[in-house]
């Protein structure tokens, strides 16, 4: 029994040791082969890394506008597009443009069902617990965190992502009221709406809340030239400072992906 013992841990070791070798072998093999095209990371990852946001002429004055909202104390600014436009790695571009020394941020990427659940989730996201606070404390405690951070020169930015996934009109009313919190010149919270063609439609039919929309825009897939700058642009970004893939190996990003920034990533991918 004992040398069966024995013999079991030493196979699983010899597994583990061939698991951690075959890892870094495939590691140095795929690190050599960047470095022979030129590469100092993976350029095609499908992450929302800000750094990978390819901005065409439409994208730089949507961002543009989209900035001066959110870093200006404007109210609420809204990102809508097909799955796979770029809606996340654009917001997460522009809150990497703020001064995290002058703003609060509260990212909510968490469905939530009710208005209760929505205000619990804002007010985690600015660094409390509010399990057992009903709805009147909830708003009071959320409103003291806003003004407090104004009082020490701090902006609080309140971005929902996947927000076409909010159903409850009770929700909406939330993000309104939030809205209510104003000096006479400012709005002393920013809300960034973020999320599927749905979220439009939804918002407008709350209309106090449209009305508090300062900025909108709607992100569309690529057209064939735009296509090819993108995958150039992020050949660029991991180092690459020649053109990699033919002409014609870049109309079939295009053909296969209609425009689509994510899946012209993915079908690139298995070019190179």
């Amino acid at each position: 029994m004992l040398l069966k013992k024995v013999c079991h841990r030493g196979h699983n070791f010899m597994s583990g040791a061939a698991s951690v070798i075959h890892f870094f072998l495939t590691w140095v093999v795929l690190s050599l082969y960047e470095a022979y095209l030129g590469l100092n990371e993976k350029p095609f990852e499908n992450t929302p890394d800000p750094r990978f946001l390819y901005r065409s002429g439409d994208l730089e004055d949507l961002y543009t506008r989209l900035l001066y909202t959110l870093s200006s104390r404007h109210g609420a600014a809204m990102i809508a597009g097909e799955s796979g436009c770029g809606k996340t790695m654009m917001a997460r571009a522009l809150l990497h443009e703020l001064d995290p020394d002058k703003t609060e941020i509260a990212l909510l990427s968490n469905l939530c069902r009710t208005a209760d659940e929505f205000l619990r989730e804002v007010l985690y996201q600015l660094g409390e617990e509010g399990i057992d606070l009903d709805r009147a404390l909830l708003v009071h405690r959320i409103h003291d965190l806003v003004f407090d951070a104004y009082s020490n020169g701090r902006e609080t930015v309140v971005v929902l992502d996947e927000a076409q996934l909010l159903e409850d009109p009770g929700i909406f009313e939330e993000i309104r009221l939030l809205l209510n919190l104003q000096l006479d010149d400012a709005f002393l919270i920013t809300l960034l709406l973020v999320g599927q063609p749905p979220l439009a439609d939804r918002v407008r039919k709350h209309g106090a809340l449209d009305q508090r929309i300062a900025t909108r825009g709607f992100l569309r897939p690529f057209d064939e030239q735009d296509t090819t700058d993108y995958v150039e642009f992020r050949l660029q970004i991991a180092g690459r400072k020649e053109p990699l893939f033919s002409a014609e190996a870049l109309d079939l990003v295009f053909e296969y992906s209609n425009g689509i920034p994510r899946k012209s990533t993915t079908f690139a991918t298995s070019l190179w």
